[in-house]
């Protein structure tokens, strides 16, 4: 047993985020599934944007959210859904199949004050330096320990913060990270499906570890030293916020979701469940909602692409999910990119958050419009999308089973530009 803890109660944080993968035999076809919500403040806009591979000299830097680091010699191609303010991502994929999201967390260490990387900050470096789900969760590990977590995680001048979980997922396997300041846990997963929700679920079942994870438990007296190791029973707080047993509903909601799907889940079944409204999985509060959805497919099978599905707009039951593959005709897609204002940028400016911009871009007015202006001609746009998007499913699937020739174009287009 543990002992000897007594952790201050944490702040009220937001409910926030679920994130899903699912590995054969979990899946219905010789897929990995990843899936993410990402609950944000309701009035925050999350963008997707594609940033080509890229090289870069030597001495570079790059400037995350708050704080600059250290460039690498290249950057992959990355697609990332993110919150407009920031540099990092709430979730994303790269060129190699690596697909990644990261959920809030509280733990019996403190919140870093300072401003350092972003778990979002740390989300998109993974994704444009990992060739794996694995070299993904190295670059994390290596960045936390060299520049640690922290800073503001919120478009607003009273300051919110919080430390970081993360579902990282290639075309083999998954990992889930679970961090405490600079120290952490990882799990490897390499069959059937696994949820997180805003809270550890790494017990004894750790595959990899900070080297001072235990001495550091230990020296707190969060762990006797004497019984099994657990993660998840050293670094919890005793004493979590109220908002924290919703989390743990929304996690058992999700897994049991999951596990009625055991066996069968595709796309379409991880969008149903992205979509969940008794669960609270699709969330719709007075402060906080879903503001982006992702779900990709990772087929096992080296020649065929990964398809990554996203929505650019809130509440995934109101959106329809638009498909993106890589390959060599890519390009910016300006209907889902929020308005820039350089230097102007109140997140650049200090003290930062003074000020409310405008970051809506053209879909997120257009679906705002649909569905909050105009509910009556906005369902019927909706049963329209939806549609297309079950007609691009199985096109897609047919695709990625070779029962059609690949073309990344088809589908992509129609739905994009009926968006």
């Amino acid at each position: 047993m543990t002992g000897g803890k007594k952790k201050k109660r944490m702040a009220e944080p937001p409910e926030s985020c679920d994130c899903f993968v699912s590995l054969p035999p979990g899946s219905k076809y010789d897929q990995v599934i990843f899936g993410k919500n990402s609950d944000r403040p309701r009035d925050e806009v999350q963008e997707v944007v594609y940033l080509p591979a890229a090289a870069h000299g030597p001495g570079a830097t790059v400037e995350c959210t708050y704080i600059s680091i250290p460039q690498v010699e290249h950057t992959h191609a990355v697609v990332l859904s993110r919150p407009a303010w920031l540099w990092g991502a709430e979730m994303g994929a790269n060129e190699h199949g690596v697909c990644i999201g990261n959920e809030a967390v509280w733990t019996c260490e403190p919140v870093n004050p300072e401003e350092a990387l972003l778990g979002m900050d740390l989300v998109r470096l993974a994704l444009e330096r990992g060739d794996s789900a694995w070299a993904a969760l190295r670059v994390i590990t290596e960045l936390l320990e060299q520049h640690g977590q922290g800073g503001a995680c919120r478009e607003d001048p009273e300051h919110f913060s919080y430390q970081n979980t993360f579902l990282l997922a290639d075309r083999q396997e998954a990992w889930v990270l679970e961090t405490a300041g600079k120290l952490w846990a990882a799990q490897k997963i390499t069959e059937g499906v696994k949820n997180i929700s805003n809270q550890l679920t790494i017990g004894t079942e750790i595959t990899a570890e900070h080297p001072e994870l235990r001495t550091r438990a230990q020296s707190q007296g969060w762990w006797n030293g004497e019984d099994e190791f657990s993660f998840t029973a050293a670094f919890s707080p005793d004493n979590p916020p109220a908002r924290m047993e919703l989390a743990k509903q929304r996690y058992r909601g999700g897994t049991a979701l999951l596990q009625e799907h055991d066996g069968s889940v595709t796309a379409e079944v991880m969008m149903s469940i992205l979509r969940d409204k008794p669960s609270g999985i699709c969330m719709d509060s007075a402060g906080f909602r879903t503001t982006g959805s992702m779900v990709s497919i990772l087929p096992r099978d080296p020649s065929m692409p990964c398809v990554h599905f996203f929505t650019a707009t809130p509440d995934p039951s109101r959106s329809v999910f638009k498909p993106f593959i890589f390959s060599g005709s890519v390009r910016h897609v300006t209907m889902v990119m929020s308005p820039q204002y350089g230097s102007d940028d109140p997140v650049k400016s200090q003290p930062r958050f003074q000020r409310q911009v405008d970051r809506k871009h053209e879909l997120y007015q257009a679906h705002q419009g649909a569905t909050e202006e105009n509910p009556d001609g906005g369902a019927s746009l909706q049963e329209t999308m939806r549609f297309l998007e079950s007609q691009c499913l199985l096109e897609i699937e047919a695709m990625l089973r070779g029962e059609v020739e690949v073309r990344p174009s088809s589908c992509l287009v129609n739905v994009a530009s009926a968006c």
